[in-house]
């Protein structure tokens, strides 16, 4: 080891761990600003990227809840978390996911008959899911879907989580073309950037120490 590395090492401050309490309330917390979060955009006429946009678009097309939709899209994702990440991250995504489903019930029960300017519910709608995600990752979880590849992603190539999300939430922005007007899938698009910006500059490897 260089003295250069040895300088580093001693000047660099020990991880400290999370509790279990403090990564169950923070998942739930997450969980909670997300779902407001696709709440604002639902009510803006709005999707995004990702299994969260794909399941809007869905529920647009087909009439069915959101809670529901967003589940299913979900699954496969959640799946695949087992192999590739373990039972504890997987768990705590599962978890993730079923909250969102059961706050998105609660968000229309609580403020009925709300409706957003579509700028508006952009920015808003997409920073707030955003800061939901962004508790959950830094707790050991995911909302499932493409979170669960952007971290793969990042964990064995270095890839920032929030540019491979936004390469993927790319092909659902494209699918929002043929089922949104077009203002709206312009600034679907648009808040599909908002989000994995804010995803990108605020979660990187190396940068958070709390584990």
């Amino acid at each position: 080891m260089t003295l250069r590395r040895m300088i580093d090492t001693l000047e660099k401050p020990a991880a400290v761990r999370h509790t279990r309490t403090e990564d169950a309330v923070s998942i739930v917390t997450g969980a909670f600003v997300a779902s407001l979060g696709l709440f604002l955009l639902q009510a803006g006429g709005i999707a995004t990227g990702g299994t969260a946009g794909l399941g809007l678009l869905i529920e647009r097309v087909s009439g069915w809840p959101l809670a529901a939709v967003f589940v299913l899209v979900n699954v496969p994702f959640v799946l695949l978390a087992i192999s590739r990440r373990g039972w504890e991250f997987t768990l705590r995504s599962a978890a993730g996911v079923g909250l969102v489903s059961a706050f998105s019930l609660l968000h229309p029960a609580m403020m009925p008959q709300v409706q957003m300017a579509p700028l508006y519910a952009t920015i808003t709608g997409n920073v707030a899911t955003a800061i939901g995600i962004l508790i959950i990752f830094r707790h050991g979880g995911s909302l499932g879907g493409f979170g669960v590849l952007a971290l793969i992603g990042q964990d064995r190539f270095g890839w920032r989580a929030g540019y491979v999300q936004m390469a993927l939430d790319s092909v659902v922005v494209l699918l929002s073309l043929f089922v949104l007007p077009v203002g709206a899938a312009l600034l679907s698009a648009a808040g599909a950037v908002v989000l994995n910006l804010v995803l990108a500059m605020n979660h990187r490897p190396g940068r958070y120490l709390g584990a």
